[in-house]
């Protein structure tokens, strides 16, 4: 929670609400935590019931909505009936992306072979300098 904030900055916050607080703090502190402990405790009682309810062992992280359809009201068939459409558009989306890129790819080699004169000097429209290497990126990954 706060790995972007270094000492001072904890410092500095830890006197702004010493600052507005005061001596009421501790008490401050105290009812926070108590009421984060309460917000836990309805989450499992809530979890509880609705595993009940269910007649399925529900856990904290089932009941994102995607996750709850998928594991508690859709078999395995009924999950590939709905991907099987969708399967199809992504794949011809991913070849035409692919072809696109690697089209890229080509007429960024033919600018380079153009930008260098055939006795390996550099022209005039290359700026006078070597293209620095390129690293591997995610698309040359993929």
């Amino acid at each position: 929670m706060f790995e972007n904030l270094n000492w001072w900055e904890i410092a500095a916050l830890l006197l702004l609400a010493l600052l507005i607080f005061g001596d009421r703090l501790p008490n401050v502190i105290s009812d926070g935590l108590r009421m984060v402990r309460n917000l836990r405790a309805m989450a499992r009682n809530a979890t509880g019931d609705l595993s009940r309810e269910l007649g399925t062992d529900i856990q904290l992280e089932d009941l994102h909505p995607k996750a709850f359809i998928r594991k508690h009201l859709l078999s395995e068939e009924d999950e590939q009936a709905i991907r099987k459409p969708l399967q199809g558009v992504y794949d011809s989306l991913r070849a035409d992306v692919t072809a696109v890129h690697d089209d890229l790819k080509d007429v960024a080699k033919a600018v380079d072979l153009k930008s260098t004169a055939p006795g390996g000097a550099v022209t005039a429209t290359s700026g006078g300098t070597a293209p620095a290497p390129r690293t591997a990126s995610y698309d040359d990954a993929t």
